[in-house]
Formats: structure tokens, sequence, C-alpha cells
């Protein structure tokens, strides 16, 4: 893709909600090179930046969450014969991982959509996900080995987490593919809805979200992410500095006066 492929990106904030769509549907969503990572970058900015958004729904346009990378672009580079081993190697540290590491670098809760095919890159943006609701008719699949390559766009990491080593090594070990309810079961994704019910059942659940207060919310993403990452007393001194600072915000004196007076909180992020 070059550079001047219109944006994979389509970005819509309704109060607190920003919905983060793949718009690409006649390529069943397939990204991953050209202007991709830059523009997955300039959103994820964007979103940190802005204090009004707390929760984040990603999704596919048309039938596929996303069908991962774009086949035609790898056949391309496969018969290159001048594609020299550095080039490929900043194709990926300098271009896929930057998409991957935009996802992962937001601060509020992502809740992933997934409406229909969500395979290789696209189930490992799924995976980046803080919450995953997928429509019946979703399929995943961990299938870089029937292409012939391994995970490269931090998959590796991510699936294991997620799933657990076993059911992750079956995936990549089998490239097979599996359907919504299956997912379920491997707790891949943690509700499975009717398709026509997806889209509201996302924004039902971000909405929720959203009644959280706004600075707080991120603090406690920011708080599990370090759980996965570092040592429990790492975790521990990390827990009391934030809590720290949640002490000293406005929410939360407003939290305990609406709970002494039987009303509702109302959060300014402050």
């Amino acid at each position: 893709m070059s550079p001047a492929t219109p944006s994979v990106l389509r970005l819509e904030k309704s109060g607190g909600v920003a919905t983060l769509t793949f718009d690409r549907p006649e390529q069943r969503n397939a990204m991953g090179f050209g202007s991709d990572p830059a523009d997955f970058l300039a959103r994820a900015a964007e979103l940190n930046a802005d204090e009004t958004i707390s929760c984040v729904i990603i999704t596919g346009a048309g039938k596929s969450f996303s069908a991962g990378g774009d086949i035609k672009q790898l056949r391309e580079w496969a018969h290159e014969a001048k594609m020299h081993p550095k080039e490929l190697l900043a194709l990926y540290e300098d271009g896929i991982h930057h998409l991957v590491q935009a996802l992962w670098s937001l601060e509020m809760p992502v809740v992933a959509a997934i409406n229909g095919a969500a395979i290789g890159l696209g189930n490992d943006l799924a995976c980046l996900a803080d919450i995953r609701i997928a429509a019946a008719s979703a399929k995943f699949g961990a299938t870089f080995l029937k292409i012939g390559l391994v995970p490269g766009d931090g998959g590796a990491w991510l699936l294991p987490r997620v799933i657990g080593w076993d059911r992750a090594a079956e995936l990549y070990f089998t490239g097979k593919i599996i359907d919504a309810q299956t997912a379920l079961d491997y707790r891949l994704v943690t509700h499975v809805v009717d398709d026509a019910d997806l889209m509201a059942s996302a924004q039902a659940l971000a909405e929720t979200i959203c009644q959280q207060p706004p600075q707080v919310l991120r603090l406690t993403k920011k708080l599990m992410r370090a759980g996965i990452q570092q040592s429990f007393g790492d975790v521990m001194s990390l827990s009391a500095a934030y809590q720290v600072m949640a002490h000293l915000t406005d929410d939360h004196r407003e939290a305990l006066d609406a709970m002494h007076d039987k009303r509702p909180p109302l959060f300014t992020g402050r």
C-alpha cells in the first residue's frame, strides 16, 4: 500500500465513548503496512490527549473485524528479489509494530466488538482490547504458519496471556479457525451476542465504564498492565503511589459525598 492510501481508521466520538472502526471493508479490513501504522499512532495520541474519552470501542466495517495482514502485499514482497532482510525488518519494527503499540498505548479501557473474521493480525488486534464481545458469526484464527510466517506482530506475547499457553499453542501450531462459541470456551472473548446486538452491547458496556471517575479509571488500567509485567513488590509500591494520587482527586471526594447523600456522583476527571 502506498502512503497515499486513505486511512484505514474511522473515528467517531459520542460522550465519553470513542469508536475506532477499521474501515477497509473491500479488503476485509486487511492492514499493517504503508500509512496504517502512522494512522494508528496519530489516533492513539489524539485519544490519549482527550480527557473526555473514558472508553474506546474497536470494530470492523463490513463483514469482517480484520482478516489480518495484506496478503497481496506479502505475496509481492515474497517475489521481490530486491527485498533485503534489513528492509523487511524495518517494515515490522518501524511499521506494523507501531500499529500494534498504538492500540496497546491507549490509556482508557478498550472494548473490541468483533463482527466477523479476526484472523492473524486481526486476532492479535482483538487481543489488545481489555474486553472482547463477539458476534455469533465471528471467527478467530492465528494462522501465521499457514502462510509460512511466525506471529511477527507481538501476538506470541499477547495470545498466551489471554487464553493460556496450551490453547495459544493449539491455535498457532494447527492454524485452525474457531467459531465464537469456541472462542468463548477458550476465554478469548467475554461475551457472545447475536450479530444484530453487537454494537448495542458494546456501546452499553462502554457507557457503563464511562460512569467511573475518568482519571482513576486510566490509573486502574495502567496498574493492571503493570500487574502482568512487573514483580509483586513493584506492583505493591506502584499501587500505593497511585492510591495516593486517587485520594487527592476531586472525584474521590465526590464519590464519597454522593454515597453519603444517596445520589449519583458527578465526576469531572479532576
